[in-house]
């Protein structure tokens, strides 16, 4: 099998090396003194789980040098996702697997209107690996990484159950649900709500989770997100917003996610994947999100000067 990963940074290079190192045709594709870094020396990955360098036979930024692929994992920030969804149909034959990585809950229709939602797999990764130097990935949780597959459509599961396969073989823990859809929703909340408390606070999880006024925010702002989705026909558990909240309160200490961390340092982030995409369904779906629509527009500022 062939696979291509679009964006080699943090979950898509550490995938893409686990997948080499069990002997699969992997292309890395990636940009800059990453790319370089990467031809010249290889992928450094730096785990809990052990330490290797991944040297694919292809790396380059060019999908046109790549062919036709069985399935491409798009591991770019969600903002991209209009342009990525041209630039790899050089890669893209009737049976090939797109792969979304993405947090938010617009990248499947966002591709599925360029490519049609029959090449859409829908990707839920739960996995903390970033890019310290180019060329060197580290993955700082001593948990194996988690991934969740389903179609977009909902059809025929051979494909996903395949991917599983091969997945579960590069030592992930994979989970194909009964509803996609629901688990990815189910997903963003739980970024959502951690991305938004971590940043207009400044702080990591442990802290705002139990500062009562910090963690009374976030349970509303969970219960808006939940309307909205159910508004929207996401068939999400009554209990959505304690168990997301009892999923905060099993977190380690020091946590925080890739969102806080970009606008903190001044770097565009996927504020309108995490927080304006909601805020702007629940106007459409005639949804109050005054507390989510608060943070949002607190931490607009920001993303605005961190684009100019």
């Amino acid at each position: 099998m062939r696979i291509a990963i679009f964006g080699s940074g943090g979950i898509g290079g550490y995938i893409g090396a686990r997948l080499d190192q069990i002997g699969k045709d992997v292309i890395l594709i990636a940009r800059g003194a990453h790319l370089k870094t990467i031809q010249q020396h290889g992928l450094k990955i730096e785990s809990p789980k052990g330490n290797f360098v991944s040297n694919p036979k292809l790396v380059t930024d060019d999908p046109s040098q790549v062919g036709v692929v069985d399935a491409i994992l798009l591991g770019v920030k969600a903002w991209h996702i209009p342009e990525v969804a041209h630039t790899i149909q050089p890669m893209i034959g009737p049976e090939t697997a797109v792969i979304t990585l993405q947090n938010g809950v617009d990248t499947p229709s966002k591709l599925a209107a360029v490519l049609g939602p029959e090449q859409v797999v829908i990707g839920l990764a739960i996995l903390r690996c970033f890019i310290t130097n180019p060329g060197h990935l580290r993955h700082t949780v001593d948990l194996n990484p988690n991934v969740q597959i389903g179609e977009m459509t909902g059809n025929s599961l051979d494909r996903v159950k395949n991917l599983g396969k091969i997945f579960e073989q590069a030592g992930l823990t994979v989970k194909i649900p009964e509803d996609i859809h629901a688990a990815m929703w189910g997903k963003f909340l739980l970024f959502s709500v951690m991305s938004g408390l971590g940043t207009i606070t400044r702080s990591t999880t442990e802290i705002w989770r139990t500062l009562p006024e910090t963690r009374q925010i976030a349970k509303e702002s969970l219960r808006e997100s939940a309307a909205v989705a159910k508004s929207n026909g996401v068939n999400l558990s009554d209990s959505i917003v304690e168990d997301t909240m009892r999923l905060i309160d099993n977190m380690a200490d020091g946590h925080t996610t890739s969102m806080a961390t970009d606008i903190m340092a001044g770097r565009p982030s996927e504020l309108e994947a995490a927080i304006g995409h909601l805020v702007r369904l629940g106007q459409e779906l005639g949804i109050d999100t005054p507390i989510t629509s608060l943070i949002y527009n607190s931490l607009l500022p920001q993303e605005i000067k961190a684009r100019k």
